[in-house]
C-alpha cells in the first residue's frame, strides 16, 4: 500500500517501495527544499505529473554513471576538439539555473507534457539558492544551446534533466561536468532510471542497496566550494 506523507513526517525507508522496478515509495504535498534534501540524502527523488500529488521514488536497480566509466565516443571527442578550436561554443556553470530548468521542461516530440512543473521549478530554484542545485550551460554565440541540472550533496551528484538544441550540445555539457566532478573528488552521478542514451554514455544499473550505501558515504563528505569552480570543455 502506498504511504501518504504529511509535512513534518519523514519519508519511509526505500525498502518500503512497491515491488516493481520503478520503486514508487510514497505520496504527499510537501516539496520544500528541506524535503528534497531529506529525499536525495536517502536515495529518493520526486517525479509526478501536473495535477498529481508529489510522488516519491526509489528504483531497484538504480541507473548510475561512475565518473571513471564515462564513455567519450570518437564523435563526441571530435565535437569537443572542434568547439575548443572554433570558440563559438562556451560553457558555464550556474549562469542561469532557472532558464536551464525551463529549457529542460520545453515540449519534446517523444513526450506528452513535462514533469518539470512550476512547483518543481520553484523547489529546485530554492535548492540552487542554497548552493545545492547546479546547472551547466552550453552557449553558442552567447545563446544557450544545451545544458543540464542536478542536485549536489557532499560529494554526490544527482542528475535531473538535460536539454539540447544543437547536436551533441548536452553531451558536451555532461562531458564537462564529468571532468569537473572528477577534479573535485566525485565518483558517481545518479541517473535515476535506465535509458539507452545514458547506457551509451557509460551508465549502468546497480542494486538499490549498493546505491544507498554509496549515497550514505558520499553525501556525508565535505562539499566542494561550487562558487569557486569554473567550467571549461575538457581537452581530449
Amino acid at each position: 500500500m502506498l504511504t501518504w506523507v504529511d509535512p513534518g513526517r519523514p519519508l519511509p525507508s526505500p525498502s518500503k517501495a512497491l515491488q516493481d522496478p520503478n520503486g514508487l515509495l510514497a505520496a504527499g504535498r510537501d516539496l520544500s527544499p528541506e524535503r528534497l534534501l531529506e529525499a536525495y540524502g536517502r536515495g529518493i527523488f520526486p517525479w509526478y505529473s501536473a495535477g498529481q500529488p508529489v510522488l516519491w521514488w526509489s528504483p531497484d536497480p538504480r541507473m548510475v554513471l561512475f565518473i571513471d566509466e564515462f564513455k567519450l565516443s570518437r564523435s563526441l571527442a571530435k565535437t569537443l576538439r572542434r568547439v575548443r578550436r572554433e570558440g563559438r561554443w562556451t560553457i558555464a556553470l550556474d549562469r542561469d539555473f532557472e532558464a536551464t530548468m525551463l529549457a529542460c521542461a520545453a515540449p519534446r516530440p517523444d513526450q506528452d507534457g513535462t514533469w518539470i512543473t512550476p512547483l518543481i521549478r520553484q523547489a529546485y530554484v530554492g535548492l540552487h539558492r542554497r548552493g545545492q542545485a547546479h546547472s551547466v550551460e552550453v552557449l553558442e554565440d552567447g545563446v544557450p544551446v544545451g545544458g543540464l541540472y542536478g542536485v549536489s550533496i557532499g560529494r554526490m551528484f544527482f542528475g535531473e534533466s538535460m536539454f539540447t538544441r544543437r547536436p551533441d550540445a548536452s553531451k558536451c555539457a555532461l562531458a564537462s561536468l564529468v571532468a569537473l566532478l572528477r577534479e573535485h573528488g566525485f565518483s558517481v552521478i545518479d541517473c535515476q532510471q535506465a535509458t539507452s542514451h545514458l547506457a551509451s554514455l557509460g551508465g549502468r544499473e546497480i542494486p538499490r542497496d549498493a546505491f544507498l550505501d554509496r549515497v550514505a558515504t558520499l553525501a556525508a563528505q565535505p562539499p566542494p566550494d561550487w562558487s569557486a569552480m569554473t567550467m571549461e570543455f575538457p581537452d581530449v
